[in-house]
């Protein structure tokens, strides 16, 4: 018996559908309905006929499984060295154009590695069997040192090290900013029918945010923000300067009232020698560690703004004086839930735990 493969049934698959066919010559046997096969069994009435046709035909031997249509033409050691390749990019193979496996690029490769000719199905099929699919890529700054970032986000050692010896607050530092453009959301709406949101044509003023998410084992996490307000006008300070960040830190320290490990990234401003300065002066309460240069993923303040641009997806706001009301409305919301702080730490995969 043979039966559609939709990209190859696995061993462990055919197994069991066969398993069901043998289930079902018995009831056949025994005069079971269709229908009350096909309930049982979890399978359409289409199906069960069809097995009984060739039951009928053939017995029971004749519903035993023959194997997959086609034999596979890879072997295993011609597919992991496929794989090796295609995890190379298309750039290693020549393909300048773009970025993309396409199925035809992948035929074309496939010819030139080991000379055997796959149709453009035949490609798609070989792709699904071991768990491949078609995938939007993740974007990454060229200039990301990936290694870094590995040799970081194994533990970050001495960040936890130095935390546990002082008994301090690991802290992430990060900044977000909002226009008066709304992000877009997801909302349904008739087939065919886009939704609109009306938005504001013009103004270019923004909302800066500064926050912290700060974490000890055994206490709830914690949130703290500063906001700068930008209007566009000539002139005047765009984003936060170097004592705002001194300011920021300070009112952690009141807040938590304990020493405080700060984490953040080498933008310009956090490599002031003021706060260089400040830093050495408070070093009995404070040490400041640099995480590496574009990774995003390392730090859970990226969590907060992932929250916060769902939370004010399609919101219109007049003026900036309302899109200040709604951003502090939305982050005092997240202040108060430590649950979703100590997801936005999951999902960067760090685990701070007690030395």
């Amino acid at each position: 018996m043979r039966y559609a493969q939709r990209g190859g049934y696995t061993p462990v698959e055919q197994e069991k559908r066969e398993r069901l066919r043998l289930e079902a010559a018995e009831r056949f046997a025994r005069g079971d309905e269709a229908t009350v096969i096909a309930a049982d069994l979890r399978v359409t009435e289409r199906t069960v006929r069809r097995w009984r046709k060739v039951w009928r035909e053939g017995g029971a031997a004749a519903l035993k499984s023959k194997g997959p249509v086609s034999r596979e033409r890879l072997s295993v050691r011609e597919w992991d060295r496929l794989e090796e390749e295609l995890k190379r990019g298309p750039l290693a193979h020549g393909f300048t154009d773009d970025q993309r496996w396409t199925l035809g690029r992948i035929k074309t490769l496939i010819g030139r590695l080991f000379h055997k000719g796959y149709t453009i199905q035949g490609v798609a099929k070989l792709l699904k069997r071991p768990g491949w699919s078609c995938q939007v890529p993740v974007r990454h700054a060229i200039e990301r040192d990936t290694e870094a970032i590995e040799v970081e986000g194994r533990g970050v050692a001495a960040v936890k090290r130095t935390a546990a010896d002082l008994g301090a607050y690991i802290c992430f530092e990060d900044e977000a900013g909002q226009g008066l453009r709304p992000p877009k959301g997801r909302t349904w709406a008739p087939r065919g029918a886009r939704p609109v949101v009306r938005v504001r044509g013009r103004g270019n003023g923004r909302v800066n945010i500064a926050g912290a998410v700060c974490f000890r084992p055994g206490d709830r996490p914690h949130f703290f923000y500063r906001l700068h307000v930008y209007h566009g006008r000539k002139g005047e300070p765009k984003t936060f300067a170097w004592h705002e960040y001194r300011d920021l830190i300070i009112t952690a320290h009141q807040q938590l009232n304990a020493p405080l490990v700060w984490c953040w990234d080498n933008l310009n401003v956090h490599l002031a020698k003021e706060l260089a300065a400040f830093a050495e002066e408070h070093a009995d309460w404070l040490r400041i560690f640099q995480l590496p240069s574009y990774a995003p993923e390392l730090n859970p303040a990226e969590g907060v703004w992932s929250l916060l641009k769902r939370a004010i997806a399609n919101f219109v706001a007049p003026d900036l004086t309302g899109l200040v009301r709604i951003v502090k409305r939305k982050l005092k919301k997240i202040q108060f839930r430590p649950h979703l702080i100590d997801g936005c730490l999951t999902g960067t995969g760090l685990i701070i735990e007690p030395r």
